[in-house]
């Protein structure tokens, strides 16, 4: 993913999955298409967890993504 949106919610009260799930809506939404890619930071999984799928979007840890933000897109498909 070359381009996306990043989302921040640092709400403890709120699972990761409908934090997730507020800001599909919102992308949504705001670009009118569903995106397939959620790039978050590896202490927001559990323990070891390398990825996860949430309906069709596909839940990835990456270092690079700041405690309790989400970059949220569609990912890059490989082209033939």
């Amino acid at each position: 993913m070359h381009t996306g949106m990043l989302w921040f919610d640092n709400d403890p009260r709120t699972t990761l999955s409908v934090k997730i799930q507020k800001a599909i809506d919102y992308y949504n939404k705001k670009f009118g298409r569903i995106p397939d890619l959620c790039l978050v930071h590896p202490s927001m999984l559990d323990s070891g967890q390398k990825q996860f799928e949430l309906g069709k979007m596909v839940v990835r840890p990456y270092r690079s993504v700041m405690p309790g933000h989400f970059w949220i897109g569609v990912e890059d498909q490989k082209t033939r």
